[in-house]
Parts: C-alpha cells; structure tokens; sequence
C-alpha cells in the first residue's frame, strides 16, 4: 500500500474493526459508513477513493467473518466502474452509494427482439442476488462485445450453503427484458480478477482473525501447570501460521494495486487467489485444532470461519484452477 496514505488506511482499518466488532450491524450503519461509496466518484456522492481502500474493508469483513451484503455490493459497484461515465450510470452509482442494495452477475447472452433487448443465461453463486434491488448482467451480444445489462426481472433461487454468513443464488434469465445497457469499456478479465481478489481480501481477515484467537486462547489454557502456547509445537504451529499470513498478506496487496492501477492483475490475482484463499482453509482448520476438544464446538465460534475459508476457496476459481493459469505462463 502507497504510504502516502498509510495513515488514512490505517484510520479506516480500525473504525471498520470497531464498527463489524459490534453485535450488531446492519445495512444502513454499513452505507452510513460510506464504505458503499468509497470508489463511487465524488460528483455522484461517493468518496472518489480505489479499490484499495475497499480491500480494506473486505479484510475487515471477514476478520470479523460479518454476514451482510458488501461482497455482492461491492462487485456491482466495479462492474459500473468498469463503464464509460454517463448520467444513468453515475445516478445508479449514487443510489448504490446511499445504501440501494445491489448484485452482480456473468454469463448471459444479449439479442435484440422486436419488443427490445432481452438477455438469456444462467449464473451460479452469485452472492447476494437474493433480494437486490438493482441486479446488473454481464452479457456478450452477437459481435461477441461485453455489455452490462439491468435486468430485475430474472429468476433469484437461493442457493443454500454450509457458510451461513454468506447468501448466494443461480440467477436465470429467459429472454428477460433490459431496462438498461451499457457498453464495458475494460477488460471483462478485469472485473472477474476483481471478484477473485475481493474473496482473497476476505480470506485474508479471516485467517488473521484465527490467528489472533488462538494465541489468546493458548495463553490462557493451562496444561500441566503452564500455559500450552508455551509449547514448542503449538510455539512453531502459530509460527506456521504467522508465516503463511505474510506471505498472503505480500500476494493480495500486491494484486489490489494492480486492480486499482488498472494494469493487467491476472497472473497477480492467480497467486493472491490461490495462496490465500487455500492458506485460510489451513490456518482455521489449525486454529480448530490448537483449541482441543472447544475447537470443535458450536459455541467457540471457530467453525464459521473454517466454513467461510472453505467456500471463499471455490468462489471465483478454485486454487487449482487458478495455478493453471499461472502455468500456463510457462506452458
């Protein structure tokens, strides 16, 4: 991160820490935050800020392993960074900024009939779709060209899934009406590599918060008259741990700049993703471990982030497919 702006990050870090360590926090606390606005352009009432800002906040979530609806908010943002600037995007930015809740999928097909555009595909795990008041489709048209689509209109199905912080849908369109369209004018590859780095943010938090949890616990946990984080093997498994936490945390903020520089963040991505997102599933399955016989229960809390690091793992490309990618720069 620039240090130019380590003191602002470093401010924004913890009042996001202090607000998601709340019991509770809903919707309107999270827009009246401004972190639904922070890359939305000042002129369309956001704070004009990057994507590395909102990474921030995605780390935060899930250190916190909060369940609200900022991953699906924040991708639809970018979808609508990624457009030309125009009045009815800027005023959808806005409406998004001030709290709209919004999703954001791929995958469809664009075709013009004689009544007008209509849009047609189908989209799996799509987060937050379920209850969106603006759903935005990525569809190709005939000349193969990427388009965004607002199409309300689409079939939501929930999509239950053993992470209950996390709400995903398929979202099906048969040749749905669009009430409006806009030509990407970046990379397609670009929004995808942002949806895969916003999960490895995610990831990222989650392992720290493990992390964090079990040197408290080993410290307090007596055994045989001493505290067992006084053990060389549980001292090496929190070293383990601390490690792997370095080397994604080097991974992610690296690709982060990328994105937000606008420079090409594949083979960035591919490594963030990867590393991070399967280093979490370790990490809190360690952390689980390292607990004993607590770690195992329902009421240590410990489950919700293993469970969250395992599906942020297959959202937006496994870490196999992803390390095919990376291969393929060798192939």
């Amino acid at each position: 991160m620039s240090e130019d702006f380590r003191e602002v990050h470093d401010e924004l870090r913890a009042v996001s820490r202090d607000v998601l360590g709340r019991a509770s926090v809903d919707w309107s606390q999270i827009a009246g935050a401004g972190w639904l606005g922070l890359e939305v352009p000042g002129s369309a009432g956001g704070a004009g800020a990057t994507f590395i800002e909102t990474s921030i906040v995605l780390e935060e979530m899930g250190r916190a392993a909060a369940t609200n609806r900022f991953l699906g908010a924040t991708l639809a943002t970018g979808a609508l960074m990624a457009l030309q600037p125009s009045d009815s995007r800027d005023a959808l930015l806005g409406r998004l900024a001030a709290g709209e809740m919004a999703a954001f999928a791929s995958g469809f097909t664009l075709e013009q009939c004689a009544e007008g555009p209509v849009v047609s595909g189908q989209a799996r795990f799509v987060p937050d779709a379920e209850g969106a008041e603006h759903l935005l489709l990525m569809a190709r048209d005939v000349d193969g060209a990427h388009i965004l689509v607002a199409a309300t209109a689409a079939e939501i199905i929930p999509q239950p899934v053993l992470d209950e912080t996390r709400a995903l849908a398929t979202v099906t369109a048969v040749r749905t009406p669009v009430s409006q369209s806009w030509p990407l004018v970046s990379d397609f590859g670009a929004l995808a590599d942002r949806a895969a780095v916003s999960v490895a943010c995610d990831s990222l938090g989650v392992a720290e918060a493990m992390l964090a949890r079990t040197v408290d616990y080993t410290s307090v946990r007596s055994q045989f008259g001493r505290a067992i984080g006084s053990f060389q093997a549980v001292k090496h498994a929190c070293a383990d741990m601390l490690v792997q936490i370095a080397v994604a945390r080097q991974l992610v903020e690296q690709a982060v700049a990328d994105i937000a520089a606008g420079v090409d963040a594949s083979i960035t991505t591919a490594m963030a993703k990867s590393h991070a997102t399967a280093m979490a599933v370790d990490v809190a399955g360690k952390a689980m471990q390292l607990h004993g016989g607590i770690g195992y229960t329902w009421e240590s809390g410990v489950h919700v982030y293993l469970k969250r690091a395992a599906l942020n793992r297959a959202l937006f490309g496994s870490p196999s497919s992803h390390r095919a990618t990376l291969a393929a720069r060798y192939g």
